[in-house]
Parts: C-alpha cells; sequence; structure tokens
C-alpha cells in the first residue's frame, strides 16, 4: 500500500493554515508540526490580531507541539511551514531541536539561510515542498494589499 503520509501531504496542510491566515488578513504564513505521521499543532500567522510580533506560525506550532508532548524538546517531530523560517523562528527551533524542518517558498530578504541562522546541528531541512504554491499565495497577498 501507498504511504500517503508524504511531505507534499503535510505542506498542504499546512498550505490550508496559510489560507486561513490570509482570511483573516494575516501575512499567509501557515505551519504544522507532525510526531509519527500524526499532526499533533497547527498555526498560522498571528501577528495582527494578537499585537505581537512574536506570534509567527512556527513560533504558535512549537508551543502548541510542546505542550501537546509535555516537554520542551521537539526531537522526532517535523515542522512542516510554506515560507522559510526566520531567524527568530530558526533560533527558537534550534532551541527545540526540532529533528526536521519541510519549508516551501524561500524568503530571500529575512530567512534562515540568507540570514546565516544556524539551526540545530541535528535538524534536516528539506526545501521547496509546494513553494510556488506558497509564493503564489504570498504574492495573492501582497497584491491584494497594495490595492
Amino acid at each position: 500500500m501507498e504511504n500517503i503520509f508524504t511531505d507534499e501531504y503535510f505542506m498542504k496542510k499546512a498550505l490550508q493554515e496559510a489560507e486561513t491566515a490570509f482570511d483573516k488578513d494575516e501575512i499567509p504564513v501557515g505551519a504544522i508540526i507532525v510526531i509519527d505521521n500524526k499532526v499533533i499543532a497547527r498555526s498560522h500567522n498571528l501577528t495582527e490580531l494578537l499585537n505581537d510580533v512574536t506570534a509567527h506560525a512556527e513560533m504558535q506550532s512549537i508551543t502548541a507541539a510542546a505542550n501537546y508532548l509535555g516537554g520542551k524538546y521537539l526531537k522526532d517531530c517535523t515542522l512542516y511551514v510554506t515560507l522559510e523560517p526566520c531567524q527568530m523562528c530558526a533560533g527558537a527551533l534550534y532551541w527545540s531541536q526540532i529533528s526536521k524542518i519541510v519549508f516551501g517558498a524561500h524568503d530571500v530578504q529575512r530567512g534562515f539561510s540568507t540570514l546565516g541562522t544556524k539551526l540545530h546541528p541535528k535538524t534536516q531541512v528539506k526545501q521547496g515542498v509546494l513553494a510556488q504554491e506558497s509564493a503564489d499565495l504570498m504574492k495573492r497577498f501582497f497584491a491584494k494589499k497594495r490595492n
């Protein structure tokens, strides 16, 4: 039997969260955290609603996953996020010791790789999963803002 739990499968769930952010007039970034093919956290940007610059999708997911697991380390977990994490989120992901990060679109201005932010040495990174869909949603959001 074919495994339906692919990176694309979970990234589609993160994109659903990004669409929710879009609908709330938040920058459309969505994130989920998975362990053993089970979604244990889902979130999207809430910076406008909470009036909090730290309320990025990744930060919300880290907190929810840690609460679910009952501990601060996210070993054996995978974060799926529609946009490359910023250095703040990458720093939090470093401390969480998350095992894997899968992201969609690159953030060429504020992404952790552009800014040289380090992740935990054991964290694996996969990039570009549904990147076009993630980038298109961002473009649509900012085009709407300009009009």
